[in-house]
């Protein structure tokens, strides 16, 4: 019989790709802070990218730990979403600073909405390190303390964030939809006992992030 920390055998395989696709998201959020600090106009933006660029980069090593205690390779768990994650950010490529801003507060916020709601179906232990991976504080006053200052310098822009923004929103809900529905195991395990009402939840995501973007002064 599983432990208290373990997952049963039958949802192993959806718990794979639970934090498989966290992992793989921490990942390519570091890569795109770090990348994205050649656009930050001070050495003290270029800075604070980097250690956001790190903290990423640990969530991924302590999510990909916790892969290989539960006896999963964790490149088998990441690999059935480097495609649609590559596929996202490819199209969603920020062109300034400030387009770069708002994807990463607007669009890893939806996402990490997304996999809070996710990750209520995991077992204790496996949940704590998800949420773990998942706590975004300093992330989010970083970024939306830049926003509101380029908003402030220049409020002409407002209008083509606000578009950017809900570009970035429709590209990750259609990625987290797919998450929700192609993987067999993951379907199974969110529509079970435990499971997750995903039209509540994506209700939830959406208003969680009407009220991001109103805390940075952009229409949702």
């Amino acid at each position: 019989m599983a432990s208290s920390g373990e997952p049963v055998r039958d949802d192993l395989q959806a718990v794979a790709d639970i934090l498989g696709v966290l992992a793989y998201g921490e990942l390519t959020a570091f890569e795109r802070l770090a990348y994205d600090a050649r656009m930050a106009p001070t050495l003290e933006d270029k800075a604070a990218l980097g250690r956001l660029a790190t903290a990423e980069f640990e969530h991924f090593e302590v999510l990909a730990a916790r892969l290989v205690e539960l006896g999963i390779p964790a490149q088998q768990a990441i690999e059935p979403f480097v495609e649609p994650l590559e596929e996202f950010h490819a199209r969603t490529a920020p062109s300034d600073w400030a387009e770069s801003l708002v994807k990463a507060y607007v669009g890893d916020g939806l996402m990490r909405d997304f996999y809070r709601e996710v990750t209520r179906v995991l077992d204790p232990e496996t949940r704590v390190v998800a949420e773990k991976a998942l706590a975004d504080t300093e992330h989010v006053t970083f970024l939306a303390d830049r926003i509101r200052r380029i908003m402030a310098e220049d409020p002409r822009c407002a209008g083509r964030l606000a578009l950017w923004a809900r570009r970035i929103v429709g590209e990750a809900l259609v990625q987290a939809r797919l998450v929700s529905t192609r993987r067999e195991a993951l379907v199974r395990l969110l529509s079970g006992g435990r499971g997750v009402d995903l039209a509540a939840a994506f209700d939830r995501i959406i208003e969680a992030h009407g009220t991001r973007m109103a805390a940075v002064g952009l229409s949702a």
